[in-house]
């Protein structure tokens, strides 16, 4: 069995036809259903499971709305979870039976189940902390199998030409369903744009095209460049680690089932799910003072987090993905003064990209590590900055992360969706586990505080989150494409071959159609690729040495434009990484 799980404000659910013939409705169920502070459950029942699973998905369903403080349980049929399902008979019997012994705790649970075997429509609002997405796969043992790496290989056969063609043609290129996806989705917007695909080969990972890799890359120059301003210094650290690191720093128990194991020489390594506790290692390198804090590190770290392939979505859910990870070793004078900075760091982020946030102030969950009197200082410390910055903020009671409290940055898009994506996360139990020191005036070992941030969060889903806010219209300084040059006639192709290259020189991404299309055709293929500034040459311009330049989202071009002028606004935009056109 595999299941979703999300704590969630609301859910809203109508059943519209039936999706199998067998399937009836009970009294009242047609009509459409809202839950409030609900956690759902999407279930799909697999060709291994027995009636007897339904107890597991019992267990797993109270455990995980105990963590999230909910006593509304929503059991939701959702085959899209596997390609591997039981029968209708069997998994309607297990959703049955699960509804059953959740609601003989009356006291304890509202349960309700959503109508199986037809398609229906929901809406959701999900909330945003660490706990209120959980993907889990159960079996009847009641826990994950063990992982066995085989001592020994058998040994393999040369391949044919025949099955080399045969397994060519199981990694064929994924085609992407538009049936029920929005113009302005990225995953359309990538494939238009030639930005990035996905492949079965690699779920839930990006094949970064040029064009998607140049965005990618801007944007982590920008995170540099800001950073390096800020006097962040910049590591990398290894992508597998012995387990015995996550053991210490927590991970390993917390998130066991969402992590990717391998082996060397008999020890069991993590592939990479967050850069913190290879940071820790960097910092333990050599001894520190109080005269070298505090001591900021930045990552742009690539991680791993295993997820069910059915819940996968573009870069809005991947495997793998970039975090901007970034440490603050400081003492805890220096503390306030640093979450304020950063406060602060994060505004100008978001408004060079023209968001809008809200701010949350999330405190101690119930499972956590370190004493009360740390998680004390550290809330205490963080709603002081933010008053003293004198901002809005809400307070999400219990949705701190398991090491310390922390303020969560909610994102508005144009289309008045939110998305969280910054945090500052306040430390004291990471220094204590790993033994981090420093020492004072007095020559005395002391612990650091340590303060984690990350602005994008994930730059995949940034990228995606910037393409539907702004419907591919990229700022000029993120455009793969910055200028195409479209000649008019053959006889113009010259002239404009020579612009091209001035272009080019000064540092601007240009490219040219030279095509024996129509001038209109050329056009529409350029406002197609969204690109922000598109340059006709025709006769006139040759014999004026000008340009005629049409800039994105204007109907009429401007006519007589100088060559010098126009490459030195276009570098000012892109220099000063400006909103426009």
């Amino acid at each position: 069995m595999k299941i979703l799980a999300l704590h969630c404000d609301y859910i809203k659910f109508k059943p519209l036809k039936k999706a199998l013939k067998s399937a009836e409705l009970e009294k009242d169920e047609d009509k459409e259903r809202k839950i409030d502070e609900c956690l759902v459950v999407f279930t799909a029942v697999e060709s291994s499971d027995g009636i007897e699973i339904a107890k597991r998905l019992v267990e797993n369903a109270k455990d995980i709305a105990t963590q999230v403080k909910t006593k509304n349980i929503v059991l939701y049929p959702y085959a899209h979870l596997s390609s591997n399902l039981s029968s209708p008979d069997i998994a309607i019997e297990v959703l049955k039976e699960a509804e059953k012994t959740l609601k003989k705790d009356k006291e304890e649970y509202k349960v309700y189940r959503a109508p199986f075997g037809y398609y229906k429509e929901f809406e959701l609002k999900c909330k945003g902390h660490p706990l209120s997405e959980l993907s889990r796969e159960i079996n009847n043992e009641g826990k994950k199998p063990e992982i066995n790496f085989p001592i020994t290989k058998k040994e393999e056969k040369p391949l044919t030409a025949e099955d080399v063609k045969n397994l060519l043609r199981s990694i064929s290129k994924s085609r992407l369903d538009t049936a029920k996806l929005k113009e302005n989705d990225h995953r359309i917007l990538g494939q238009k744009l030639d930005l990035f695909s996905f492949n079965e080969v690699a779920p839930g990972m990006v094949f970064w095209h040029n064009n998607g890799l140049i965005i990618y890359n801007e944007l982590a120059e920008f995170w540099r460049e800001m950073h390096r301003k800020n006097n962040y210094q910049e590591v990398k650290t290894p992508q597998i680690m012995d387990s015995k690191l996550w053991k210490i720093s927590g991970h390993w128990d917390k998130y066991k089932e969402n992590n990717f194991l391998t082996d060397y020489e008999k020890r069991i390594f993590l592939v990479k799910p967050m850069s913190c506790p290879g940071g820790i290692l960097v910092f333990k390198n050599s001894p520190k003072s109080y005269k070298g804090l505090p001591l900021r590190v930045g990552e742009l770290g690539v991680v791993h987090r295993c997820e069910l392939s059915g819940v996968l979505a573009g870069l809005f859910r991947v495997i793998q993905f970039t975090q901007d990870d970034a440490h603050i070793y400081c003492t805890e004078k220096q503390m306030e003064d640093e979450v304020f900075n950063l406060l602060e760091l994060v505004d100008l982020f978001y408004k060079k990209f023209n968001f809008d946030y809200a701010i949350e102030l999330s405190t101690r969950p119930e499972k956590r590590i370190g004493d009360d009197k740390m998680w004390d200082l550290a809330e205490k410390t963080l709603k002081k900055v933010l008053e003293k910055r004198k901002v809005k903020f809400k307070i999400n009671e219990g949705d701190g992360a398991f090491y310390g409290p922390k303020i969560d940055f909610h994102l508005r898009d144009s289309l008045g969706r939110t998305w969280q994506c910054g945090t500052i996360q306040l430390d004291f139990s990471m220094p204590e586990r790993f033994e981090m020191t420093y020492t004072d005036r007095e020559n005395e070992e002391k612990r650091p505080v340590m303060i984690h941030n990350a602005i994008y969060g994930s730059l995949e889903r940034f990228i995606g989150i910037l393409l539907e806010h702004t419907n591919g219209h990229l700022p000029v300084w993120l455009s793969p494409i910055q200028v195409r040059i479209l000649s008019f006639t053959d006889r113009n192709i010259e002239f404009a071959q020579k612009i091209y290259e001035q272009l080019k020189e000064k540092g601007i991404r240009a490219d040219f159609d030279f095509d024996s299309e129509t001038i209109n055709n050329k056009i529409r293929n350029a406002e197609l690729q969204k690109i922000p500034y598109i340059i006709v040459i025709g006769d006139k311009e040759e014999q004026n040495n000008t340009l005629a330049v049409r800039i994105r989202g204007q109907s009429k071009p401007k006519f007589g434009v100088k060559i010098d002028e126009f490459i030195e606004q276009t570098l000012t935009e892109i220099n000063n990484k400006m909103l426009g056109p």
